[in-house]
């Protein structure tokens, strides 16, 4: 068990969007839960991930992320924004430029 990853800013980030705008009891949210294990029907897990892209500004890509799919949890949910927020930090430098 690691405890690093349960007080990075991704997952706090992660944690108050559940506890909040989703009502996730803080107990039953660390970093191997699983996204199926929050009590979130299909349409709350399509819009707790739409808050968590618009929280970070970014968008996953599905094939980096099914949210539908068995077994993801916060942990991997965050690897993934830590990911694309790197990538797209580096991208939108130039692409604002030309904007």
């Amino acid at each position: 068990m690691s405890s690093s990853n349960a007080s990075s800013p991704t997952f706090n980030s992660i944690a108050a969007i559940l506890e909040t705008d989703f009502r996730v009891e803080r107990s039953a949210i660390s970093p191997d839960t699983a996204l199926s294990d929050l009590g979130l029907d299909s349409l709350a897990l399509m819009e707790f991930v739409f808050a968590v892209e618009d929280a970070f500004h970014l968008r996953i890509p599905e094939d980096r992320l099914d949210p539908r799919e068995a077994g993801i949890t916060l942990q991997r949910l965050c690897e993934v924004i830590d990911t694309e927020s790197a990538g797209s930090a580096a991208a939108a430098q130039p692409a604002e430029a030309t904007a």
